[in-house]
C-alpha cells in the first residue's frame, strides 16, 4: 500500500461498550472513527452486558457502519473469541486488536474474522483492523514485522499497559514528558507503520480537560508522521480533527513547492525561500496535499 492509499482517519474515539448513552453520544459526534470498547473501559463483570449492548446498538444504526469499530480483549486472554462472536453480527467497520505481540496475532484475528464474516453474510475481508503494538514487552520487538498483515490499516501504541508489563511505577519524566522507553514505543510504532505502508495513530492524551496540551501534542506528532490520534472524551475530537488537518499556510507552501517542481521538471534541487529543496521535499508536499484531500 502506497502512502497515497493510507487509511485516513484523524480522530479515534473510545466509548465504553457497557453504556448505551456513551456509545450514542460518541456516534453522534464528529469522530472519524468510534471504537466501542470491550477491554479496559469495561469491568470484568460487565463484559457480558457489553457483548449484548454493542451488537444491538450497531444493528440500530444505518447500513454504513464503516466508522463504528470495536476493541476486543487480547487474544492471549479468555475473552477475544467470545467478543468477536458476539459483535460480528452487528457488522462493525473494524476491530481494534489490543496487546498485539506480532503479525501472528493479526493473522489469527484474520482467521477468526474470515469465518465470522461468512457466518454473518458479511463481505469477506471487509472488516478492517488496527493493532495496538507496544502494550507488551514482546510486542516492542515485532513492530517492524507487520508488512503484508491481512486487514491491517493502522498501528497505534500504548504507554500505560507497557509500564505495567515492565514493572514501572511511572512512565513520565518530571516535566510530564514520556520517559525514554515510552518515546521509543512511539517511534517504533511510527517506523513500523511506515515499514508496513499503513497509518500510524498516536496514543491517548489522558487529561481530557487539557485541550491546549492536546492541540500542541497532536500538531507535533502529525508533523512527525502520525495520521491520527486516539481520544478518550468527545471534547477531544474537534481539537484532534483540526490538528490533523493541515493549516492554510502549510497547504499554500505545499502547493507552491509542487508548482515550482512542475515548472522545473528536470531540476533535482530548487531554491525556495532561501533554502534548497530536493525531491523528498516534493514528496512531502504532495503527501500533505493528499492528506488534505487537495491533491
Amino acid at each position: 500500500m502506497s502512502q497515497e492509499e493510507l487509511f485516513h482517519a484523524r480522530s479515534w474515539l473510545f466509548a465504553p461498550g457497557d453504556s448505551e448513552r456513551k456509545m450514542d453520544k460518541a456516534t453522534a459526534g464528529n469522530a472519524d472513527i468510534v471504537i466501542f470498547d470491550l477491554e479496559d473501559a469495561v469491568a470484568e463483570a460487565e463484559k457480558p452486558k457489553a457483548r449484548e449492548l454493542i451488537p444491538a446498538f450497531l444493528n440500530a444504526q444505518g447500513d454504513d457502519r464503516s466508522r463504528l469499530w470495536v476493541r476486543i480483549n487480547p487474544l492471549q486472554g479468555p475473552h477475544a473469541l467470545t467478543d468477536l462472536a458476539a459483535v460480528m453480527p452487528g457488522r462493525p467497520g473494524g476491530i481494534m486488536l489490543p496487546k498485539s505481540q506480532g503479525p501472528a496475532d493479526v493473522e489469527t484475528l484474520d482467521h477468526y474474522l474470515s469465518a465470522l464474516e461468512v457466518a454473518n453474510s458479511i463481505e469477506p475481508g471487509s472488516t478492517r483492523v488496527i493493532a495496538l503494538v507496544t502494550e507488551t514487552a514482546e510486542g516492542m520487538f515485532t513492530t517492524g514485522q507487520y508488512a503484508g498483515s491481512p486487514r491491517l490499516v493502522a498501528l497505534s501504541w500504548g504507554a500505560e499497559d507497557l509500564a505495567d508489563a515492565v514493572g514501572a511505577s511511572e512512565n513520565r519524566n518530571p516535566d510530564g514528558s514520556y520517559g525514554f522507553t515510552y518515546e521509543l514505543a512511539r517511534s517504533l510504532c511510527l517506523l513500523g507503520s511506515a515499514a508496513a505502508g499503513i497509518a500510524a495513530v498516536e496514543t491517548i492524551h489522558g487529561d481530557f480537560r487539557d485541550l491546549d496540551g492536546l492541540r500542541e501534542r497532536a500538531i507535533r506528532v502529525r508533523k512527525a508522521g502520525f495520521r491520527g490520534m486516539l481520544a478518550i472524551h468527545p471534547a477531544q475530537v474537534d481539537v484532534i480533527n483540526e490538528a490533523f488537518s493541515p493549516s492554510e499556510e502549510e497547504l499554500a507552501e505545499a502547493r507552491a513547492i509542487v508548482d515550482l517542481f512542475a515548472a522545473n521538471p528536470g531540476a533535482g534541487t530548487i531554491g525556495y525561500n532561501g533554502a534548497m529543496l530536493d525531491r523528498p521535499h516534493l514528496a512531502r508536499a504532495q503527501a500533505l496535499l493528499k492528506l488534505a484531500g487537495q491533491a
